[in-house]
């Protein structure tokens, strides 16, 4: 489905709306399964017997630093689309505690293969913000190489990147190597059978590979509801592999949830599905209008388990960071907001012709009758100087 089909949609009345527990398809459990939690949504620090993590005060102050961060960067991306700066814009407002947790866990050695909504994670694997909106703003195809940060391009295609994670771990396996894989995708994607493909060769080839699903309830415009009658994360049962449902929006659980299934990856034990149950706050892309098929009571339930007012809240019960910690924040967080606005404008317009140079690495006859075409195309607008218009 594509986002400007579901613009197109005619609007539906309040009334008609739906939520994305209203619902429940014929044979769906009427409960919800339990999740991994260590951070409730008051900031009240919980165990878990099978996944704890023991984090110092900086390493704290670090994870909400993160967040902070992504959000504020994120935010600026959204204003910039709306300003006409960029073409098209994907937010993780909601989903910063999945990327973060996960991000983190992460050694340098592993690689991930991301959708195009993992600013957070790109973050933690050191790329530059600013790098992420060249694809938005239509200046270039990616933005940065994908072997200096073990960070692949962001993949539009919903779904296709489960398969080249799934490729590059059984490679990583052959090697020798004890790295690991990760590859993220969403509710709506894990209806793709490039998914179920995935899962089947990676369980077959015992691949160390951790499918990192961020479930957040909406997949454009349908809920999880109308994709699968059982929680996504039960569904690995079904090709050999644990899977593990834990609360998306707490940065702890996510950390320590994925930093086990990424050690299990490496001990040979194969796949495991990870499914962060979050929400996402915003529109799914700047294109979309969540109020057509949303409740506003429904964002409002969700806001209350904002993952960075609970670590904040966290941090300040405990005496882990003071004023002037946050202060300092608001203050980086600002500075990056202006470099963000000002390196996306500054931003150079690309070579017309460039797209023709790396289709094929020897050349081929026909993109060089394209070429030709379009430059013939593009000289037609030229002035009386020569120059093009």
């Amino acid at each position: 489905m594509t986002v400007e089909g579901t613009a197109a949609r005619k609007p539906r009345r309040s009334s008609k709306r739906t939520s994305a527990s209203a619902t429940k398809a014929p044979g769906a459990q009427s409960a919800e399964p339990q999740l991994v939690q260590l951070l409730t949504p008051e900031g009240e620090r919980v165990q878990h017997p099978e996944y704890d993590i023991d984090l110092s005060p900086e390493e704290l102050r670090g994870l909400y630093r993160d967040m902070v961060l992504t959000r504020r960067f994120d935010a600026e991306a959204t204003s910039l689309q709306r300003q006409g700066e960029l073409g098209l814009w994907a937010s993780l407002l909601g989903q910063e505690a999945a990327q973060i947790g996960s991000g983190r866990a992460l050694r340098d050695d592993d690689y991930v293969f991301p959708t195009y909504r993992e600013h957070g994670v790109a973050w933690c694997r050191g790329v530059d913000p600013t790098n992420l909106l060249g694809m938005f703003r239509g200046v270039n195809h990616g933005g940065w190489d994908p072997t200096c940060n073990n960070f692949h391009l962001y993949t539009i295609v919903i779904g296709s990147q489960t398969l080249h994670a799934t490729g590059y771990a059984m490679g990583v396996a052959k090697d020798g190597s004890d790295s690991a894989v990760i590859a993220y995708f969403g509710d709506g994607a894990s209806s793709q059978g490039d998914v179920a493909e995935s899962f089947t060769f990676s369980a077959v080839y015992n691949a160390p590979v951790v499918f990192f699903c961020q479930n957040n309830q909406w997949a454009i415009s349908e809920p999880t509801e109308k994709q699968t009658r059982v929680p996504l994360y039960q569904r690995a049962q079904g090709f050999g592999f644990p899977g593990v449902r834990v609360d998306g929006n707490d940065v702890l659980a996510c950390l320590a949830v994925t930093r086990s299934a990424l050690e299990r990856a490496r001990r040979g034990e194969g796949p495991t599905l990870v499914e962060a149950f979050t929400y996402r706050m915003g529109a799914h892309t700047t294109s979309d209008d969540p109020t057509r098929y949303r409740l506003d009571d429904e964002r409002a339930a969700w806001e209350a388990k904002d993952p960075i007012l609970r670590l904040r809240t966290y941090l300040e019960k405990q005496g882990l960071a003071d004023a002037a910690f946050f202060e300092e924040l608001e203050t980086e967080s600002e500075t990056l907001g202006k470099r963000v606005r000002e390196a996306v404008r500054a931003m150079p317009d690309p070579d017309h012709m460039a797209m023709f140079d790396h289709v094929y690495a020897d050349g081929h006859a026909l993109v060089d009758e394209e070429r030709a075409q379009f430059a013939a195309y593009q000289a037609s607008f030229a002035d009386a100087d020569g120059e093009v218009k």
